[in-house]
């Protein structure tokens, strides 16, 4: 096995473990996952911090890169939701990782989030500029909100319905999935409001610096 892919391996186990067990799951269990000694995971990232640091760079740009994919390839005549939704699923793991980010907290998360929701206006950026996308009053402020939206909505969901297995992160998404995409898709689709009122006195009332 290479380096690269050795370093690789380690990376997308220990995705897989603190997706199911949280960051307080030892180096050595990510070791036993990976098919590698402890020593192998300490020589490629460090320590348990870089290899995580490491892991949050890969969840974010995998979550930017099915974002824009989604943006630029909607389902359609040319991919099929049964695609999409395969897709979503194979991204479980990072899906859960993502969560468990943000359940422990603390700085680490907060930068992970600041992140995401900088990742997520740029992808926002990419749906107006090809009109896919309603463009926004204030693209930041949404940007914060869709992130806060869709991963409270999961954890609400997973309180809801918890999981038989954590370590079957795919069938959680897919479950998710299923539960949720009709009316998340209505919503993103047509909104909730028959009229403007309600977002014309909201942008009143900021107009006079409240």
């Amino acid at each position: 096995m290479s380096d690269l892919t050795a370093r690789a391996t380690v990376r997308d186990s220990a995705i897989a473990v603190f997706a199911r067990d949280g960051f307080s799951a030892s180096v050595r269990t990510i070791a036993e996952a990976a098919g590698v000694s402890p020593g192998l995971v300490i020589h490629h990232f460090g320590s348990k911090d870089g290899l995580r640091a490491e892991c949050d760079t890969h969840v974010l740009e995998q979550t930017r890169n099915r974002n824009l994919a989604s943006l630029r390839e909607p389902v359609g005549d040319d991919v099929s939701l049964d695609h999409r939704l395969a897709d979503l699923a194979d991204a479980g793991p990072s899906l859960m990782y993502l969560l468990r980010s943000v359940q422990q907290g603390g700085d680490l998360a907060c930068t992970f989030i600041e992140r995401l929701v900088a990742d997520t206006e740029r992808s926002m950026a990419v749906g107006v500029a090809a009109g896919r996308i309603r463009p926004s009053l204030d693209e930041a402020a949404r940007a914060r909100y869709l992130v806060a939206q869709s991963i409270g909505a999961m954890l609400v969901d997973l309180a809801v319905h918890p999981p038989p297995d954590h370590a079957d992160s795919a069938a959680i998404v897919a479950a998710y999935a299923q539960r949720t995409m009709l009316p998340a898709a209505e919503y993103a689709t047509h909104g909730v409001l028959t009229d403007t009122t309600v977002l014309d006195a909201v942008v009143a009332y900021r107009g006079r610096g409240r």
